[in-house]
């Protein structure tokens, strides 16, 4: 009896995979051309095959090509991590004819999942939902989830653990734009339906192309203990995560530093403050306390605004946030090769430099059009803006001639600064305005505009890599919009996301909520640098718990070296330390031991364990939270063995305790808000 290519690909990947030209044709992709529905491909004339040898160690590649009767070429790339026994595939559609396609519509994937007792667990997006967790039973009613903002992990996100039948599968979307995703339960199987961009309807003009999103299916054989999350981090880390640099290095935890605060000047939200004069007193006031990082971070409102302007942040027409577009050096604030000289200064003294960019959004097309060559077409206007006197207007990337503009004045910039790393933010639901450049097209072209655009962002970020590279900086960027907004997992193979939230910021209850639900998913990030009195609940000031509670593969730090003369640097010390003594942690298992909390309930206690070696060695961050009346915590440490003995250190006291043959751990705290490290080593 043949066996369906989504029972092949659920049940037995690897087989799948290498008799996929036996199973292609039944493949669990389907999409509309015109009224017809194609299922799978094997009603499609064939056109070739071929095995394309990829970069990322570990990933084997089939391509197949077939064409549609009126010669439409449709290609399915088909990928294995052999190791992981992970698939994934894209689906491609191209028009190399003369005349118009049909109507396409509704790309979608669809695997049936037979057994009994469906969940689906996972974290809704930042923004609004704050990574909160769910656990949805499907034999009650089926679950979906609908993004069409433009920012794809904002309030819902891509990323799905479906536990079914005593063993799982995780599933994943990686697309920059537009989603949906079903689950269905029929009281035998579970039908998953993934369909991007999510409301699609368009012909292909001659020449034009277009592809679904990255689909992945991450089956594990069984859904004991932590299981599914060890897989999954490990294999996140090991084959989705981009490379340090162009040797392909490993990426390993690093550390920033936010200078923009330093100085006694106005600062909004990002560098306004920092200028020629002010970076090298501060940067060397930290390398002389001991506290120089691993980047120096630069922030928005380095740029002149678009009619030549240097900005002050004195009112909003004169800050960060409404004069994008030139990213030129404001010369007022950077003359000459100023500039420059900071970031070889930087690298001189073992440090890389980041900076902001938002390509995706413009201020004063007008002024950009009359003094940097820009044209006033590639500028999407809201036709109806919430605030008129405000409009947030995009930047059409998709358009080839603005592409090449942007990237022009991006890379010039980062290459005569030797800027190491790419800071890319995006403060624009985008959605609405591509649905109206769609509707600006005629008839029949929903989604059209997404399509081009989302294509040119990955296209956007491969060139800048390739720019950094050049000259020995990153081969990765930083993947931010508005804190959480763009952690798809394409756009996390080429990013990491320096800021998991703009929200963690505000408290170490968020801090550590976070930390219980994101970090399962993306390992590597960093929390928000602290911005202004008030937040992180110290009133602008820092100590261990704080501390403790950003220990994350990124450390992101922002104090006023010169500044405030209270600053306690022995505290900050003894926090950079420490950090660096996690480093090898940080990207190893992760097991949270407490319920998840909300921000704001901090009536608990949160801990978790960062496990590497196989066991052989861990790491206990354990916090009781400002309202938690209890006094003792016991930890169920299942990932230690009963046959083998341990030591365990308090990094506090440097007391250790011997051991043997238990998996139980009793921590007492004697106060409130009050943190501990425990760091366990097999003997």
């Amino acid at each position: 009896m043949k066996r369906s290519a989504d029972k092949m690909l659920i049940t037995d990947p690897e087989k799948a995979f290498d008799g996929a030209e036996k199973f292609v044709g039944d493949f669990p992709f389907s999409f509309f051309y015109g009224r017809k529905k194609i299922r799978g491909f094997g009603a499609l004339e064939k056109k070739g095959f071929e095995t394309v040898k990829e970069k990322r160690e570990g990933l084997e590649t089939k391509i197949f090509r077939f064409a549609l009767p009126d010669g439409i070429e449709v290609r399915l790339k088909l990928g294995l991590w052999r190791k992981y026994g992970v698939s994934e595939w894209t689906v491609f559609i191209e028009n190399g004819t003369g005349r118009p396609s049909e109507i396409i519509s509704e790309l979608k994937t669809s695997l049936n999942f037979e057994g009994e007792l469906p969940r689906v667990e996972g974290i809704m997006g930042d923004h609004d939902n704050f990574y909160r967790p769910y656990s949805h039973d499907l034999t009650q009613k089926p679950l979906s989830f609908y993004n069409d903002s433009g920012r794809p992990t904002h309030v819902t996100f891509p990323y799905f653990d479906l536990k079914y039948a005593g063993r799982g599968a995780m599933l994943a979307i990686g697309w920059a734009g537009s989603w949906k995703a079903d689950f269905h339960f029929d009281g035998k199987k579970t039908l998953y339906e993934a369909v991007t961009p999510a409301d699609m309807r368009t012909r292909l003009k001659p020449g034009e192309s277009l592809r679904s999103a990255l689909h992945l299916l991450f089956p594990y054989p069984d859904r004991k203990g932590n299981l599914s999350s060890d897989l999954w981090r490990r294999w996140f880390i090991e084959c989705n995560m981009p490379r340090a640099n162009a040797k392909g290095e490993a990426l390993k935890p690093f550390s920033t530093a936010f200078l923009a605060y330093d100085t006694p000047r106005k600062n909004t939200d990002g560098s306004l403050a920092e200028a020629f004069d002010s970076w090298k007193p501060s940067m060397d006031k930290m390398i002389a306390e001991g506290l120089k990082a691993d980047f120096r971070w630069f922030d928005a409102g380095w740029y002149c605004a678009p009619d030549g302007r240097s900005t002050d942040g004195s009112c909003y027409e004169n800050d960060w946030f409404a004069t994008i577009g030139t990213w030129e050096l404001d010369k007022k604030k950077w003359p000459g090769d100023t500039f420059r000289r900071s970031t070889d200064y930087a690298r001189e003294n073992g440090m890389k430099t980041l900076v902001w960019f938002e390509p995706e959004r413009v201020t004063d097309p007008e002024s950009l059009e009359k003094n940097y060559g820009y044209k006033k077409e590639w500028a999407i206007y809201p036709k109806n803006p919430s605030n008129p006197a405000k409009p947030r207007i995009s930047n059409n990337i998709g358009d080839p001639e603005c592409f090449e503009w942007t990237l022009g004045r991006i890379t010039k910039m980062l290459r005569e600064n030797r800027v190491e790393m790419y800071r890319e933010d995006n403060n624009i639901d985008s959605g609405p305005l591509w649905r109206q450049l769609d509707g600006d097209e005629g008839e029949d072209r929903r989604g059209i505009t997404e399509m081009k655009l989302i294509c040119a962002h990955y296209r956007l970020w491969d060139e800048i890599i390739k720019c950094t590279e050049s000259y020995g900086g990153c081969s990765f960027v930083d993947s931010c919009a508005s804190g959480g907004g763009r952690n798809d997992l394409e756009s996390l193979r080429r990013g990491i996301p320096l800021l998991r939230s703009d929200y963690d910021r505000t408290s170490t209850g968020m801090r550590l909520s976070m930390t219980a639900s994101f970090n399962r998913w993306i390992p590597f990030c960093g929390a928000c640098t602290r911005e202004q009195t008030g937040q992180i609940d110290m009133q602008g000031k820092t100590d261990r718990y704080i501390w403790r509670a950003s220990y994350l593969p990124v450390l992101n730090t922002s104090f006023q070296y010169l500044n405030d003369p209270t600053l306690n640097f022995a505290m900050l010390r003894e926090g950079m330390e420490e950090w660096k003594s996690l480093r090898d942690y940080y990207l190893g298992d992760l097991y949270v031991h407490t319920p998840w909390r909300p921000e704001k309930d901090v009536s608990g206690f949160a801990a978790f364990s960062y496990v590497i070696e196989d066991g052989k060695k861990a790491a206990i961050l354990a916090f009781r939270q400002e309202k938690c009346s209890e006094k003792t915590l016991g930890l169920e440490l299942s990932y230690l063995k009963k046959t083998k003995t341990y030591v365990f250190t308090d990094a506090d006291t440097k007391k250790s305790v011997t051991q043997k043959g238990s998996a139980k751990l009793r921590l007492d705290f004697e106060t409130k808000r009050s943190s501990k490290l425990i760091f366990v080593e097999e003997k």
